[in-house]
């Protein structure tokens, strides 16, 4: 079938938005046509160069739609299925698919790594019969999409297209972190540091835990008013001095620091930031270059843990509900996150205000 995508063809785009041949479904597969996709840094990374993924690649990972035909053998959904797609496609059956860890599913990262749907193949071709690669086995900027079912999670049939989306990375990552990586509890005193859309679902996810003090850390001035809108207890401006600030405002450090961030210049400021006893997390992607120094004593004589955390350590098909449950009870109100909707043709400038920093959470609507 015929489609529209936004092709990145080179390292620093822009994105192009090309006419491309869809195949159907293959075993295991759906067809889905696409309501939303947000906007994200880790696709940002990638048209930066940051990540290094094979091109020509359509991008766009965090998305949600309607199935409208399946694969052989793909009995996971119907036609009219709602579903969410979330960046790792879990096998199901290797190592940590059965430790409930899904996250680190190794077909699943072979395949992203490859730019493959998990069962190996492509499904798109430009023009000229060039395949262009999946990203995150999503490839959602585009009108339809032919994704794994195990990419997919079904969601109520009244859940608007552009806030699911955002349950398929910024909540999965951002919730996650705090309800399972940080393992947050009534009464603890968090930091979060970017206040992106991640970092904005770990607010909300740390609020909802029962967290007694939140406080909010960005550069950015309306990021940090919008944090206190949704519940941060404090909000303080990124920099050199936020350390010394949210130990002061915390008594002595937070409990659990989470940082959003990618940058490893602030991942050492958020291990800083984090009390003794404490746990500092982080779920952003710096570049692979990148390293940090940290104080090695302070681990034993401090019993601080330093934690990785992918996907939010979330299992999609449990937590999607979830998340899900605590947004329609008002507890998780993810809604609040979107800064904006753009039409396919206006990706390349939704990107540039993403980089700027002067946007949370935009969706493409094609």
């Amino acid at each position: 079938m015929r489609t529209r995508g936004a092709v990145l063809t080179e390292v620093g785009g822009p994105l192009e938005v090309v006419d491309l041949e869809l195949d159907p479904p293959g075993p295991g597969e759906v067809l889905v046509k696409v309501g939303a996709t947000g906007l994200c840094h880790s696709d940002l990374s990638v048209i930066d160069g940051s990540r290094v993924r094979p091109l020509p690649m359509v991008l766009g990972h965090e998305a949600a739609g309607e199935v409208v035909e399946t694969g052989p053998g793909a009995a996971e959904f119907a036609v009219g299925d709602r579903v969410v797609l979330s960046f790792v496609p879990a096998c199901g059956s290797c190592r940590w698919c059965v430790a409930g860890r899904q996250a680190l599913c190794e077909p699943g990262a072979a395949a992203n790594r490859a730019g493959t749907l998990l069962g190996g193949d492509r499904r798109l071709r430009l023009p000229d019969g060039t395949r262009p690669h999946h990203h995150l086995g999503v490839s959602g900027f585009a009108e339809y999409a032919v994704v794994s079912e195990k990419s997919a999670t079904r969601v109520p049939d009244d859940l608007p297209f552009e806030v699911a989306a955002l349950f398929g990375c910024a909540v999965l990552t951002g919730a996650g972190a705090a309800f399972y990586s940080a393992r947050v509890a009534p009464g603890d005193r968090v930091a979060v540091f970017g206040l992106g859309g991640v970092g904005l679902a770990a607010l909300l996810a740390a609020r909802a835990a029962g967290a007694a003090q939140v406080v909010a850390v960005d550069v950015v001035e309306h990021k940090r008013e919008l944090a206190l809108k949704l519940g941060a207890t404090d909000a303080v401006a990124g920099g050199p001095d936020a350390v010394a600030a949210v130990r002061e405002l915390t008594g002595g450090g937070a409990d659990q620091v989470i940082d959003t961030t990618g940058v490893a210049a602030v991942l050492e400021q958020a291990y800083q930031a984090t009390g003794a006893g404490g746990t500092t997390v982080t779920v952003g992607l710096p570049h692979p270059d990148r390293t940090v120094t940290l104080p090695a004593l302070s681990l034993v004589a401090e019993e601080r843990t330093l934690k990785g955390s992918y996907l939010g350590s979330c299992v999609p098909r449990r937590d999607v509900p979830r998340f899900v449950g605590l947004h329609r009870a008002g507890r998780l109100p993810v809604h609040e996150l979107l800064s904006g909707r753009l039409s396919l043709e206006e990706v390349n400038t939704g990107f540039s205000r993403l980089a700027a920093g002067e946007a949370v959470r935009q969706v493409v609507v094609p």
